[in-house]
């Protein structure tokens, strides 16, 4: 965030900008995706895991052979932690996840039949598995209109007009509140892939940006 952006006091966007701002996002990407890869909903929350501090591209990369030999919790039991960490080590903090990867595919055995539960409460008992993650879970796999809070989700919401808050937990509640009920099922990935590739940290492209003339960023939607 430079200066401009300290210095500028937040704004909420209108209720007919955040619908407008939506329209745009639907009319370029209708159905937008995760760009994990995962071939079923187990290797999907293995990915999520994988995820935490990495980027989806670097767990793709890591996933792409793991995931031909180890797609069930069963096959991930039996193939073992070590071996997992053979797969997974160009992620960070690999061990600590392989270890949550391991406990989780032996808990879902125990206790879920093997199935990924559709319960937040189950969900987030699961180990390495925390709000976030059960929250892609529940929209990616079972289409719940969650809102998985990540970096970008933090650092572009204040940036657009959508939520004052600092922290995961006040995005989420603020975005859930000010998104009409209709665009719920897809806004984070919206929002993720705009943060990603538009609205970027450092030198977004606003010159490009689809909702250039709503975003406060601007100085443009201001009330």
């Amino acid at each position: 965030m430079n200066s401009t952006e300290t210095e500028r006091p937040f704004v909420f966007l209108e209720p007919a900008q955040v619908r407008s701002l939506f329209e745009r996002f639907k009319a370029r990407e209708p159905e937008p995706k995760t760009e994990l890869a995962a071939p079923n909903a187990y290797t999907l929350l293995v990915a999520v895991v994988l995820s935490a501090q990495a980027t989806d591209k670097s767990v793709n990369k890591a996933t792409e052979e793991l995931f031909k030999i180890a797609d069930t919790p069963e096959k991930m039991t039996a193939l073992g932690q070590d071996a997992l960490e053979s797969y997974i080590k160009s992620i960070g903090l690999y061990r600590t996840k392989a270890k949550h990867v391991m406990e989780l595919s032996r808990m879902l055995i125990d206790e879920f039949e093997s199935r990924v539960p559709r319960r937040r409460e189950d969900l987030e008992r699961l180990p390495g598995v925390g709000r976030k993650t059960a929250n892609v879970v529940l929209n990616v796999v079972y289409g719940e209109p969650t809102m998985p809070v990540d970096t970008h989700l933090l650092r572009i919401s204040p940036r657009m007009g959508l939520s004052a808050g600092t922290t995961p937990a006040a995005v989420e509640r603020d975005l859930l509140r000010v998104i009409p009920a209709e665009y719920l099922q897809h806004a984070h990935h919206w929002l993720i892939l705009h943060g990603r590739y538009v609205c970027t940290a450092r030198s977004p492209h606003c010159a490009d940006c689809p909702v250039n003339d709503i975003c406060p960023h601007n100085g443009v939607a201001e009330t």
